[in-house]
């Protein structure tokens, strides 16, 4: 039974108290930024509020991957501020991230007095005609009085329906001007179900399948249904796929698993969605990745596309059943349907395949050895509930090919396939689940884009492991080069940074790796130490992807 709501409460207070206040009401905890003069008044009333954490950080781009990694991990919205045109612009990047990545974010944006628009003032940009098409929502207030009703709304937006980022502006002028303000209560989030008629046909379609399959992704997350997924997988004996970058959606080493569907996954875990029959889409959007360039989903398999978002169900493939639904809900009612299990060997048999490319025993005598053992030793000096950021890059492929996500909620990463985001989303995974192991993974080109975060980090005591692969290049753009321009490298060969040196130098705890010894030496060494370290593992350039090496990929050319 759901209690009556209280009547909204009023009281006369400034636009920036009053936009803390809605942050109060839905449970913000931290907010990031960049400060600037056009928002001063909000910092202040967060100043006066001791329930709120400022952090400030060296860059927005930085501070918006702090909120959407926090968002990530916490499942609660992020919150992010940045000054005008200029702060904004630099985080437009987390903002495309989180809508891809279906991330609740709440972004305030400072913005030139309401008497300077349209003269093209300091730093002047239409903030919510920027953002629109990136962003879930936009909108500039105008008027003081309206500040909880459109900063509430902001917060609904974000976190219902398909969650993603919603722009709020707020002309500095704005933040001072006082009114009543009328609050009402946090957002509760809709939990749609299927109708009966919708389970009928999802019965009636499975009863004549022969090979059918799960693809799970971020819905299922979202709505807190791992464990509705795994008891529906187990009921029919359906086994599972990850969506491009959900790995932790269910175990790893759960015997329905199937692997995850992302840049560079093997031909053999392909090959299962390929000897499908029957697709059960739970919470993906079908994207480019996780159908391999929009390849994999054919005219002869049948589709059951569930989502929370109807805009999201044929958008890209026509299902023959198309059901708007909460995961959690959804999963749940499927569990009422009547199947007599008959895909148990295919299942196991696909099960083998899986385990016999993502063995690392196997993988341990090949060339790719340094990288994969690397992986092993995370996977065996990790706590189970460690949690896994990545930035983009072919290092990431080591990791999705081989680590075992076995624990729900375990793994970051964008998949956006933004550069710079690893290391400062572990930052916010960190404030999120201060008590909990969190370790990024970047490479060199990555990592320096926003490396300054490191200082952040050191600022306010978040020890989270950042581990490095210097390979001193751009490695996935130099791997296309070879396939596409072979011998003829521009661009993407990069100096060398000491970033060892450099994370001593801003109070962090530095390694410099070049063997598997030594970097067990150092990942002990860091899951002991209460400050932020840096683990720098010089890499081989040859050694290009999972699969290829640069000499191997000339040699194909010739």
């Amino acid at each position: 039974m759901i209690e009556k709501s209280s009547k909204p409460t009023k009281r006369t207070l400034t636009s920036a108290h009053a936009i803390v206040e809605c942050m109060k009401i839905e449970g913000v905890k931290h907010v990031f930024c960049v400060p600037g003069e056009s928002y001063l008044p909000i910092m202040d009333a967060i100043y006066d509020e001791p329930s709120i954490k400022l952090i400030s950080a060296r860059h927005e781009g930085g501070a918006s991957f702090m909120a959407e990694g926090y968002a990530k991990a916490s499942g609660k919205p992020g919150v992010v501020m940045a000054t005008r045109g200029v702060g904004g612009s630099n985080l437009t990047i987390g903002v495309h991230t989180a809508h891809q990545d279906s991330t609740p974010m709440v972004v305030f944006l400072g913005q030139v007095h309401s008497d300077f628009r349209g003269r093209e003032g300091f730093q002047e940009v239409d903030l919510d005609q920027y953002f629109r098409h990136i962003a879930k929502w936009t909108v500039e207030i105008r008027d003081a009085k309206r500040v909880p009703e459109l900063v509430q709304r902001a917060f609904r937006v974000a976190q219902t329906g398909r969650p993603g980022p919603v722009v709020v502006s707020l002309p500095e002028n704005l933040l001072i001007q006082e009114s009543v303000m009328a609050f009402g209560p946090p957002v509760r989030r809709p939990t749609p179900r299927p109708s009966k008629n919708e389970i009928n046909g999802v019965e009636q379609l499975l009863q004549s399948s022969e090979h059918p399959i799960i693809i799970a992704g971020g819905g299922v997350k979202a709505s807190g249904a791992e464990e509705e997924l795994k008891q529906f997988a187990n009921k029919y004996q359906i086994p599972v796929m990850a969506s491009f970058r959900r790995h932790d959606v269910l175990p790893n080493d759960h015997p329905l698993y199937l692997g995850h569907l992302g840049l560079g996954t093997h031909k053999s875990i392909l090959e299962t969605v390929q000897q499908s029959d029957v697709i059960l889409a739970f919470g993906t959007r079908l994207s480019e990745v996780t159908t391999q360039d929009y390849s994999m989903i054919t005219e002869e398999k049948r589709l059951v596309h569930i989502d929370i978002d109807h805009e999201t169900i044929g958008k890209t493939y026509q299902p023959d059943i198309g059901i708007v639904a909460d995961l959690k809900e959804g999963l749940q009612d499927l569990l009422s349907i009547n199947l007599s299990t008959v895909w148990k060997d295919w299942a196991e048999d696909r099960r083998i395949v899986y385990e016999n490319v993502t063995s690392l025993t196997q993988q341990d005598l090949g060339c790719h050895n340094f990288h994969s053992q690397i992986i092993g030793k995370l996977q065996a000096h990790l706590p189970k509930d460690a949690l896994i950021t990545n930035d983009a890059g072919n290092f990431a492929g080591w990791l999705h090919t081989f680590f075992q996500f076995t624990e729900r909620n375990t793994y970051v990463g964008p998949t956006s396939g933004a550069m710079g985001y690893g290391m400062p989303a572990a930052l916010g995974a960190k404030l999120a689940h201060p008590q909990r192991t969190v370790i990024s993974l970047s490479g060199d080109g990555g990592f320096m884009m926003t490396m300054q975060e490191i200082e952040t980090a050191v600022r306010y005591n978040i020890p989270i492991i950042s581990i490095v692969f210097n390979n001193k290049m751009y490695g996935t753009i130099r791997m296309h080069q070879e396939i596409h321009y072979p011998f003829k490298p521009i661009g993407t060969e990069l100096g060398g940074v000491p970033f060892t040196d450099l994370a001593q130098s801003i109070g962090a705890t530095g390694y410099f790796v070049r063997t598997i010894d030594e970097f067990e030496m150092a990942i002990k060494g860091a899951l002991k130490t209460d400050k932020p370290a840096v683990i720098e593992i010089e890499s081989d350039p040859n050694l290009i992807s999972v699969s290829s090496t640069i000499e191997g990929i000339r040699k194909q050319q010739k």
